[in-house]
């Protein structure tokens, strides 16, 4: 998520029809105090909104309206004369109704479970939630048209005469007030889908058809078409959490919705000739993940007609000061309710102050054409697409003057117009470009097909090569590549000694992405840091450079490494991979060794491994959503499982090898969504080797010795502290997303989040690999018992920061590890929603 939300400040939005009434201002009682969730509509119309918290509202329309009316349960109804067309921080005061203070509930602090009318609704609405919406038939299909925008909002003169304009002062005259929030705003970019979506309910098997795409300026970067559709995820309201931004906030329709939000039955009234009951919700605690707003719903079929949702100021999600969101539900057959209209906004912004600055995200979702109970072949849902299809990308205008299903404004239709401008301009190109290399790490060079980097790598240190400087590159025509090749060259002022890396690949089949690569590295690398070693040729660990740490990082390895390899996804996210691979180690250090034995008698040594290994691997990761047609592609989705298992084989025939052995290995990875208790990882990892081999060949317990928190490692353990040749390991992380510390009064203020941990392996090594060992390196294995550390950690300090405590559970002996790390301190930083 980290790129996504550094990107995100470089893309920009589309902009709404300017509106032809505004009112903004606070409503208030006798006592001066604000009153939260006050109704406020132009008289006569229909258009209307609730006020916040604060008791603040802002609200807009097209058309010209002259009073506006404020009422709430409990308070005297208001009519405002409006004198002009735009009517800014405007303050009513409501009286209450004393006659009726016997009557009915004041809206505010924590409702009543029992006897609540608005809870026996929400009950039915329980019950009869499958008989409503898609869930109702076995198949279904509908036509989606999509519109995304984002803007830069809270514009003022001092943002208009800053130096960051200078030059590009035209994009002001595009200026315009947010409907919602009654801010300024400029539009940046927009982006429009049109696709067909097919779906049945029985196999659980869906497929998107994308028909076309058109964006301000950007129509063939995958990469921001990408993050736009991954950053509004779709969602239903009748699911107990709703995932927006990697957060699982509590439905309001949710099942446990009772136990999370108060609810009050406001209003009752016809809706397109069906009678319908209006229910206010808000939070019952803050600092929780949670809506407020209202919904109506229909008194026969208990489906949702209409439904607001605005996340609570104090809900501890970071970077993300306002989202709202609008439902409006069609009647088909006069009983089945289906969504017909979506409109979500989100206001990005660094902090939640009032007047700070940021970016809205606008997305606008409407649906049409459903038909149902068309079964499909179920080979329909497993077609993919192969190539990239330029012409989606440039559909002209009679394509989208047919699939758009509401025309676009005047004034977004001048968003194109003014993009196409403003990316010309060199002001913008060095932005853009900026923003480019701060979310890939690659500096591009058009001219020549290349790309340099990742310069994140450039600077390194370790005690061998001492400070070490890295250049490297890669070939880049486009995002689909077929072929690609990179390499690398890097230098230590310790160790005087350069180091390289080449590799390739090349995408000979589509369909089957069947690829073949190879390469050759020789470089300094700390082998102790991973049981799964990466198929990466160029991959270096993070462990073999490090500033600081909690130790000498000594322990350092001489590689050459050459291989050659083939590998297809014959099924769907199903890999499988075969290589081939020779590989020299020796020690990098004087004060490390990987000396082993070569006779019986144990009197010959030899210092270097000389090894070639047949490898075959198959991966797995279900749910796993990836985009790109070329040899490299990029990730959706973060929330799939991920099984791994290998066989390696390693044969002393083949190039004059040293040993010969087999290595098992497996590992499966898995996050699990918990709804408002957070996300739990988990990871587990085994193995064995059979076979005689030396410490080079060994599986090491990946130990830590960074100030880092690295997961899947061992803070507590330096490198080389346990070695093995069959091991398994257990990882478990848990994240609780602010759920504990907003319970906390005097800590839910900081929207911390607590994060526990633990971590266990159990292994052993053969007496025969013992026998060869000659490194001076005394083998240590948790055998008799497993060993684990466990951890506590608070993060979102200060929104990036997070500090994690690590404590090591047993093989505390002064005799035998007298210089265990009992506890730790780790740490690290990130922009994570």
């Amino acid at each position: 998520m980290n790129s996504k939300l550094f990107c995100l400040f470089f893309i920009f939005g589309s902009l709404f029809a300017i509106a032809q009434t505004k009112v903004s201002g606070v409503v208030f009682d006798a006592f001066d105090q604000p009153i939260s969730f006050a109704n406020v509509v132009f008289k006569g119309s229909s258009v209307g909104v609730i006020t916040n918290e604060e008791g603040r509202f802002y609200l807009e329309d097209e058309n010209t309206w002259d009073t506006i009316v404020v009422s709430f349960i409990s308070f005297q109804t208001q009519e405002i004369k409006l004198d002009k067309k735009v009517n800014y921080d405007l303050k009513f005061i409501l009286k209450e109704e004393v006659a009726a203070l016997d009557e009915v509930f004041i809206v505010s602090g924590k409702q009543s479970k029992k006897n609540n009318p608005a809870i026996d609704i929400l009950r039915k609405i329980w019950a009869n939630k499958r008989s409503n919406g898609l869930k109702k038939y076995k198949q279904y299909q509908y036509d989606k048209y999509e519109k995304v925008e984002f803007d830069l909002n809270t514009v003022d003169s001092t943002l208009m005469e800053s130096k960051l304009f200078r030059g590009m002062e035209f994009v002001f005259d595009q200026v315009d007030t947010s409907k919602v929030t009654g801010k300024t705003y400029l539009p940046m970019f927009i982006n429009e889908s049109s696709s067909e979506v097919y779906g049945d309910n029985i196999t659980k098997a869906k497929r998107d058809i994308l028909k076309g795409n058109k964006n301000s300026g950007f129509s063939n970067n995958q990469i921001i078409i990408d993050f736009v559709d991954d950053l509004y995820s779709e969602y239903d309201v009748y699911d107990n959490y709703l995932k927006f931004f990697d957060k699982s906030f509590t439905s309001p329709i949710s099942r446990t919705g009772i136990q999370t939000y108060n609810y009050v039955l406001a209003d009752s009234s016809y809706i397109d000739n069906k009678w319908c009951y209006n229910i206010i919700y808000y939070p019952r605690r803050k600092n929780e993940l949670t809506f407020k707003g209202d919904f109506w719903v229909a008194d026969t079929t208990f489906a949702i007609k209409e439904i607001n949702m605005q996340a609570s100021k104090s809900a501890n999600i970071n970077w993300v000061k306002e989202i709202y969101i609008e439902q409006e539900f069609e009647v088909l057959n006069d009983s089945v309710f289906l969504i017909k209209r979506d409109y979500f906004m989100s206001d990005f912004a660094f902090n939640k102050k009032e007047k700070s600055k940021g970016i809205y995200g606008k997305r606008t979702t409407l649906y049409d054409n459903y038909k149902f109970d068309q079964e499909k072949d179920p080979k329909f849902y497993k077609e993919k697409v192969f190539s990239f299809d330029e012409d989606i990308y440039n559909q002209d205008d009679s394509f989208w003057d047919q699939n758009r299903m509401e025309t676009l404004s005047k004034d977004e239709k001048g968003v194109y117009v003014m993009l196409d401008s403003l990316k010309n301009t060199q002001k913008f190109k060095r932005l853009y470009n900026l923003g480019s290399i701060l979310a890939s790490g690659y500096v591009e060079f058009p001219q020549l097909n290349l790309d340099y980097g990742p310069i994140f790598s450039t600077f390194g240190y370790n005690e061998v090569e001492g400070v070490r400087l890295r250049a490297g590159g890669r070939t880049y025509f486009g995002q689909n590549d077929l072929w690609r090749v990179e390499g690398f060259t890097a230098y230590g002022f310790r160790d005087n000694k350069f180091k390289y890396g080449l590799s390739g690949k090349w995408l000979l089949d589509k369909r089957s992405r069947l690829i073949i690569s190879g390469g050759n590295r020789r470089d300094v690398e700390q082998i102790g840091a991973s049981l799964t070693t990466s198929t990466d040729v160029l991959g270096r660990s993070l462990a073999s450079s490090s500033v600081v740490g909690t130790g000498t990082n000594d322990k350092l390895t001489n590689l050459n490494l050459s291989t050659l390899s083939i590998e297809a996804e014959p099924f769907r996210n199903v890999i499988t991979r075969l290589s081939g691979s020779y590989r020299t180690l020796e020690s990098a250090s004087q004060t490390f060794s990987l000396d082993y034995f070569t006779d019986d008698t144990q009197t010959a040594t030899k210092s270097e491994v000389k090894q070639y290994e047949t490898a075959f691997s198959m991966s797995y990761f279900p749910k796993r959503e990836m985009t790109g047609y070329g040899v490299e592609r990029r990730t959706k989705n973060d929330d799939f499982a991920r099984l791994f298992a290998q066989v390696t084989v390693g044969d002393k025939s083949v190039l004059n090898s040293d040993f010969d052995y087999t290595r098992l290995q497996f590992s499966y990875t898995q996050p699990w969504a918990l709804g408002g208790y957070g996300r739990l990882y988990t990871t587990i990892e085994a193995g064995k080797t059979f076979g005689e081999v030396p410490l080079g060949l060994l599986s090491v317990v990946p130990g830590n010795q960074s100030y880092f928190s690295i997961y899947n490692t061992f803070s507590n353990l330096d490198f080389y502290e346990f070695v093995t040749d069959e091991y398994a390991t257990l990882h478990i992380e848990h994240n609780f997303n602010g759920r504990l510390f907003s319970r906390i009064p005097f800590l839910k203020k900081y929207n911390l989040r607590a994060i526990v941990g633990a971590r266990g392996v159990i292994g052993d090594v053969s007496q025969e690999n013992r026998d060869i060992n000659a490194s001076g390196l005394v083998y240590r294995a948790p055998k008799t018992e497993a060993y684990y550390e466990y951890s506590v950690g608070v993060g979102n300090i200060f929104k990036v920061f997070r500090i994690d405590f690590n404590f090591r559970g047993n093989y505390l002996d002064p005799v035998t590890n007298p210089d265990a790390r009992k506890f730790g301190v780790t740490g690290s930083f990130g922009f994570y929603f």
